[in-house]
Parts: C-alpha cells; sequence; structure tokens
C-alpha cells in the first residue's frame, strides 16, 4: 500500500466516508468532517503512520492536501 492510500484510507476511517469521496479538494467542514471527526481523523492519520501530530498540525489540519503537506515534516513521501 502506498502512503497516498494509507492517508486516504485513514480519511476513510477516521471520517466514516467512502474511500471514493477522498480527494485533494476534501476540506473540513464537508460532512462528517467536525470537530468530533477531526480527532477521530487525527487518530487514524497517527495510527496509520505511527507518529505523533504537534499540536499546530492538528490544528492545521484543513484539507487532505495539507495532510500531505504535514506528514511530509515528519518524512512521509507521496508520489504525484
Amino acid at each position: 500500500m502506498t502512503n497516498l492510500e494509507k492517508l486516504r484510507q485513514a480519511f476513510s476511517e477516521g471520517l466514516g466516508m467512502e474511500i471514493s469521496g477522498v480527494t485533494d479538494d476534501l476540506q473540513y467542514g464537508n460532512p462528517g468532517w467536525d470537530s468530533v471527526g477531526h480527532m477521530a481523523l487525527v487518530a487514524a492519520i497517527e495510527r496509520a503512520f505511527d507518529i505523533m501530530m504537534e499540536t499546530d498540525d492538528v490544528i492545521g489540519l484543513s484539507s487532505f492536501a495539507r495532510a500531505k503537506e504535514i506528514l511530509s515534516k515528519h518524512g512521509i513521501a507521496f508520489q504525484s
């Protein structure tokens, strides 16, 4: 499984949505991505990549595209 697939799976699991709905355009405020869903999403990402996100990153996690940027700070690369 690629890192991109792992991230899509984490979003799907954390937000309780179909994996097909996880795209770069997905942003906080979409159905299912509220404050409670946000914390479940953070936990799913941390589990999937075996990392601990910093508070600023948890707050700044506002879209799928932003999640890739945050994870790159942890040395996790994504193919274009």
